[in-house]
């Protein structure tokens, strides 16, 4: 996995966790659900990159 990779995932991740803070906080359902789905991305695509690091060792 290279470390632009992992910045992007995580940022991603860290979007989604802020996002769904905010929808939380303001009662908007429809943020928290994205901030949610944003960090279920940026989970799989980590998941991703391991699977790949896996196979090229």
């Amino acid at each position: 996995m290279g470390l632009g990779d992992k910045i992007d995932n995580a940022a991603e991740k860290e979007g989604g966790k802020a996002k769904e803070t905010a929808g939380t906080a303001t009662g908007d359902e429809s943020l928290r659900t994205e901030g949610q789905a944003d960090q279920a991305k940026g989970d799989l695509k980590q998941a991703g990159e391991k699977v790949k690091d896996a196979f090229k060792d």
